[in-house]
């Protein structure tokens, strides 16, 4: 791992901005999940993962209560996650169809996949302070990878957000709109692509496909050219 990344990894996960957030990470550890009763919870903030060369950037909200709060890593240990890394194998992005835990020796392809909240909020709703403590980690992963080209948003409110971030930095007036598939351009240059979430309930209620999102993943690496 790059230096500079690594240290702002380091300073992810030492983070204590937020009290709210602080307190409800540590409930969820302590309390834990039934199937999970016997394991170790990671418990802090979950930093992204990749590397600086990453020509495309998967960015979700935060990470799950029992997923990356429980692993360390964002989308792992989830069903969101189980789902979005088939796709990823499918697609030649990740070396493994799943993501378990920290030591599963999975590697990305010139991807980096990191959420917006480094903390799971109560009812996966973040106030609106929580976002702005976040922001500047977030724009700091960004502005380390020099060869970004695509950012797929998974889920409106990643989206939203994403957007939120850029129109204070650019003091952007344009208007952006989600819908699944479609890619806008950033004034920097970046090509913002919008997803549904790939949470259980989309899937089951057939909102987003095994198809939709290898689709989409496609789309991303022939815009990305990687």
């Amino acid at each position: 791992m790059d230096i500079r990344l690594g240290n702002l990894n380091k300073t992810i996960v030492n983070c204590k901005k937020c009290p709210r957030l602080v307190k409800f990470v540590q409930k969820v550890s302590t309390e834990k999940r039934k199937q999970n009763m016997n394991e170790e919870y990671w418990g802090k903030p979950v930093p992204g993962f990749g590397n600086l060369n990453s020509k495309l950037a998967i960015i979700g909200l935060a990470p799950a209560a029992h997923g990356g709060t429980r692993t360390g890593r964002a989308f792992t240990g989830d069903k969101s996650g189980d789902f979005l890394f088939k796709c990823l194998y499918e697609v030649g992005i990740s070396n493994y169809p799943y993501s378990k835990n920290l030591n599963d020796n999975l590697n990305l392809k010139s991807t980096y996949i990191t959420n917006i909240l480094k903390c799971v909020p109560p009812e996966d709703k973040p106030l609106s302070n929580e976002i702005s403590n976040c922001s500047n980690f977030f724009d700091e992963e960004i502005l380390s990878l020099k060869k970004l080209k695509v950012i797929v948003t998974l889920g409106k409110v990643a989206f939203d957000n994403c957007i939120k971030l850029y129109k204070q930095k650019f003091n952007l007036k344009q208007k952006f709109i989600f819908k699944h598939g479609r890619s806008q351009l950033l004034p920097n240059g970046i090509i913002i692509l919008s997803s549904y979430h790939p949470s259980p309930r989309n899937v089951n209620t057939k909102l987003i496909s095994n198809k939709m999102m290898i689709d989409l993943f496609k789309k991303a690496k022939k815009l990305a050219k990687f």
